[in-house]
């Protein structure tokens, strides 16, 4: 993937995608081959992945940028930011099991962006929030792709992906089906789906 671009996965369940989305991320390893990733990675990719539902939004927030390897002076400099982003008042404060999931997805999204990553994974992140934030994050997306930075983005949102990715790959069955222009891999896709 091109620096500075935006890569988005589509095909159905079961077809590969949030396996590479893993291993991109580093939390799988390759069984053959390999896989080099430049720069410092944020992902979001299962809801809560890496929170613990014990601690607090703000311990969590910390606990993932102590992961990152984002000291606690810069993270109590980041953390106005996300929480201010997360707009999810005083649930800063208390154990994430009390959290909706709308909840979760907010201060999961925040503190994956505020750790200005390099490379911004994405699984199916904007499925779970109400349109506004949806939006919202969809701005920030666009700011970082205005930023420089790369972006891999997994939805079953066709029309986000169109909106968000410069290219696309289909996967299906494990295997590449279709890389290229996003509009023509969709089109593809969405045909194949019919």
């Amino acid at each position: 993937v091109p620096v500075g671009s935006t890569l988005g996965l589509i095909g159905q369940n079961g077809s590969g995608k949030s396996t590479l989305l893993q291993l991109l991320a580093g939390t799988l390893k390759p069984t053959s081959g390999s896989i080099q990733v430049s720069g410092r990675t944020s992902a979001i990719l299962e809801l809560g992945a890496g929170f613990n539902p014990e601690f607090t939004g703000r311990e969590n927030a910390f606990m993932s940028g102590a992961i990152m390897g984002i000291g606690k002076r810069e993270m109590v400099e980041r953390f106005p930011e996300i929480a201010s982003f997360a707009e999810i008042g005083d649930f800063i404060d208390r154990p994430l099991r009390m959290y909706s999931t709308g909840m979760y997805l907010r201060l999961a999204f925040a503190v994956a962006t505020a750790m200005d990553p390099d490379v911004l994974i994405l699984d199916e992140a904007l499925s779970v929030g109400d349109e506004y934030f949806q939006k919202r994050c969809i701005d920030r997306i666009e700011d970082f792709r205005k930023g420089g930075k790369t972006i891999v983005f997994c939805s079953h949102n066709m029309y986000q992906v169109k909106m968000i990715c410069d290219q696309a790959i289909w996967l299906r069955d494990g295997r590449t089906a279709m890389m290229g222009d996003t509009l023509r891999v969709v089109a593809e896709y969405e045909s194949y789906l019919r």
